[in-house]
């Protein structure tokens, strides 16, 4: 559609000249504070399958009620202006954490410490970033195109904000409504499923983590003639429901990417590996000896890291004449006389000069901060790469929303053509692997984040708000969520690394110890019993042992090689205790790309045969990077996604036959199931487990006495924790919230 300087007006819920309380304190504070919780369930999911879900309407519903039980203790009644301020200023976590954890960790999967003041910076420079390169577009992509990009999200938003809208708000829109209708009690529903989803999600953690009273993995392994072959799942609420907002078709693919891995390529290596007698490379020990897990990390990891890369780049090459368009419709109507009073309330938008002015600012930081390991180069490349980005994460959000939104094929494009140029000017090495995914990471916060202020705006031009206002919000909010997301990150690292000692995997190393500067002691649970302080070494190459960081002895001699939380290969303490670790998947591409671009460390033989499977599937007709997400994901993880987006299929196949539902188009189905009884129960899941299992995990250091005795009670008394019938015993209270997000997801027929 040509871009039109007059379009029909739009009349917003909230007329320009009404005066409602909108930007206050309470309403900030809220929405800042649940941007923070939002965010570090997003984070907490991104690290474990690579994908997030919109906080937006969660949010929303939960503001709604929070004012609504202020209310009844005395406070002020709220508007549906400082709704919309709570909501905005609550969904930047979401975005921030999305591309924290899409490339931060790969600075420790390249063999370097994650330091906080280069995950806050990089939070905090490229949330920022994205909202002011944001804030000249607003008119143009909002207001003008505002029958062309419709931002399925944000109108959603809108709709449940005017649902639940105060006696004060309707009365500023000239509305009349019983104070008992049908909306009222709607909204006080929708305020009980989303609490009651993240009290169950909690609850449901913390029984089956903390109290050992059903095992977290069913897993069933196999014998010939799929030997080694496994199939299991994480029976947690959190995967539960991502599996159902992102839907059946997303959520199958993904799992079908794992059975290709677990049920296909480990069985077929371990058919013909097990008569070897010597180890193929770049495994270090006999196929026969191997177990489906050393499979997996020895060949089938390079082979879905191949699959993911190529998956992305095949993404983003089939979506440049859909940037192209976006980058074009994005600026075509900046810089032209627009039809508009800009002393109305609607029309005011954050002063330009501070926009440049800020702009400026954050490439000055980026320039000369020391822990991002940048140079005029590499700062110019953000602020061409942020800008161009931007403006196409903005525009694609408007049309296909923020789930189909390809961010991270943009960092991967934006590192793939950093390493080059790198590469090209004889840029090779650590230090220029930090600048290259500095480069990429705020590039990717700052797209994630510009198509997350799009949406937030949009809920605001429809009922109402002020965009200035709106914009200070999410400022605000995103840089509360920069600074607490990294340490997050890294207590969850900390939490799940293991110090393998040095004589089990290098026992014949030693080094000189007086050449190394760095010193450092134990974190986490195994802290406790080692209070040493040790100098830090390095090891790049694969000779007597592993290539990782080790600490060293005052004598030279290995103490203990340090295997992170994050994409880490070692799932067992020296005591037995089981970790959990974070895959990082969306990460372990950027890790990639960087070595095998610059320095070419990367076992070639088994990424290209990742590669090939993108390219079978893209020639099936099948969008190959959910499937190949899922080849390097384990099958745990993506199988429980795929029963939440099967009991989607079921629910929505019903409500389809439902009178309110006839006669409604693709996109309003759509728009209809993202505010579904269904959909906010699975946001209450996500939230509540996810925030159980942040919290369990970083508490997990001063609580070992508790879990010791925990574990000991539950495998020698608990039958549903251990024994022959555990795994299907700890099917029976996952099946319980299974056929609860059915029930609650079915709507009653209205006519």
């Amino acid at each position: 559609m040509p871009y039109d300087p007059h379009p029909p007006a739009v009349k917003p819920y909230i007329p320009a000249s009404a005066d409602l309380p909108e930007l206050t304190w309470r309403a900030l504070i809220m929405g800042t504070v649940l941007g923070m919780v939002f965010g570090a369930s997003s984070l907490y999911l991104v690290l474990k399958v690579g994908l997030t879900v919109s906080a937006s309407i969660p949010v929303a519903v939960i503001a709604i009620t929070l004012f609504g039980l202020a209310k009844k203790m005395g406070g002020r009644e709220s508007t549906i202006l400082e709704n919309s301020i709570t909501q905005t200023a609550g969904s930047a976590g979401e975005s921030l954490a999305f591309g924290l954890g899409c490339t931060m960790p790969a600075i420790m999967i390249l063999g370097f410490d994650l330091e906080i003041s280069r995950v806050m910076l990089v939070g905090v420079l490229g949330g920022l970033l994205g909202i002011l390169m944001m804030i000249p577009m607003r008119r143009t992509m909002i207001v003008d195109q505002h029958r062309e990009l419709k931002y399925p999200e944000g109108t959603a938003c809108a709709e449940v904000l005017k649902a639940a809208a105060t006696e004060t708000s309707r009365a500023a829109a000239g509305e009349v409504r019983d104070a008992d209708s049908d909306e009222a009690r709607d909204a006080r529903r929708r305020a009980f499923i989303i609490f009651g989803g993240f009290g169950l999600g909690l609850l449901y953690k913390v029984l089956n983590i903390s109290l050992k009273l059903w095992k977290d993995t069913v897993n069933f392994i196999f014998d010939a003639p799929l030997k080694s072959g496994s199939a299991g799942a994480e029976i947690s609420p959190e995967l539960l429901g991502v599996g159902y907002i992102i839907g059946p078709r997303i959520a199958m693919i993904m799992a079908g990417g794992g059975v290709l891995s677990y049920l296909l390529l480990i069985p077929m290596i371990k058919f013909f590996g097990d008569s070897l007698t010597v180890p193929v490379a770049p495994g270090t020990m006999l196929i026969r000896d191997m177990s489906p897990d050393d499979v997996r990390s020895a060949y089938v990891l390079y082979i879905g890291a191949g699959a993911v890369a190529a998956g992305g780049l095949i993404s983003l090459v089939r979506s440049l004449p859909t940037i192209w368009n976006g980058l074009k419709g994005g600026l075509a109507g900046i810089g032209k006389a627009s039809n508009v009073d800009t002393s109305l309330r609607t029309e005011q938008d954050m002063p330009l000069k501070w926009v440049v002015i800020g702009c400026l600012g954050i490439i000055a930081v980026i320039t000369f901060a020391t822990p991002l390991h940048m140079n005029v180069l590499g700062a110019l490349l953000i602020l061409v790469f942020g800008f161009l980005f931007s403006t196409v994460s903005s525009r694609l959000t408007g049309e296909v929303g923020s789930s189909s939104n390809p961010i991270s094929g943009m960092a991967v494009a934006t590192l793939l053509f950093t390493c080059l140029i790198f590469l090209v000017m004889g840029w090779t090495g650590g230090r220029y692997y930090v600048t290259a995914l500095s480069v990429g990471a705020i590039v990717c916060i700052a797209a994630s984040n510009a198509g997350t202020t799009s949406q937030d705006l949009k809920t605001g031009f429809l009922v109402g708000s002020t965009p200035k206002l709106q914009q200070y919000a999410i400022l605000a909010g995103a840089l509360a969520s920069a600074l607490i997301l990294g340490p997050i990150l890294l207590k969850l690292n900390d939490a799940g690394t293991v110090y393998v000692p040095a004589a089990q995997v290098a026992p014949h190393i030693r080094t000189d110890a007086s050449k190394l500067t760095e010193s450092a002691q134990l974190q986490g649970p195994q802290a406790a019993s080692d209070h040493a302080t040790y100098k830090v070494w390095q090891k790049t190459d694969t000779v007597g042992g592993p290539a990782g960081k080790y600490l060293v002895r005052a004598d030279g001699s290995l103490a203990w090689l340090v295997d992170p939380g994050i994409n880490g290969q070692y799932h067992t303490r020296p005591d037995g205790t089981e970790v959990k670790k974070f895959d990082a998947p969306k990460a372990v591409l950027m890790s990639y790309i960087i070595k095998g671009i610059l320095d070419h460390q990367l076992p070639w033989t088994l990424v290209l045969f990742g590669v090939m499977v993108a390219v079978v599937l893209e020639m099936s007709g099948v969008a190959s990077l959910a499937f190949t997400v899922g080849v390097y994901l384990p099958l745990v993880s993506t199988l429980p996604i795929a029963i939440g987006g099967i009991i989607r299929w079921m629910v929505d196949r019903r409500n389809s036959g439902l009178p309110q539902y006839q006669g409604l188009n693709e996109e309003e189905l759509q728009a209809a199931g993202d505010r579904s009884s269904g959909t906010l129960l699975a946001s209450g899941y996500i939230a509540g487990g996810a925030l159980a299992g942040i919290i369990i995990a970083i508490t997990a250091g001063v609580m070992t006495g508790f879990d010791d005795a925990m574990n000991k009670w539950a495998e020698a008394a608990n039958p549903f924790f251990a024994g022959a019938g555990a795994d299907l015993l700890s099917i029976l209270p996952y099946a319980a919230i299974c056929v609860l997000l059915y029930v609650v997801g079915r709507e009653k027929a209205r006519r």
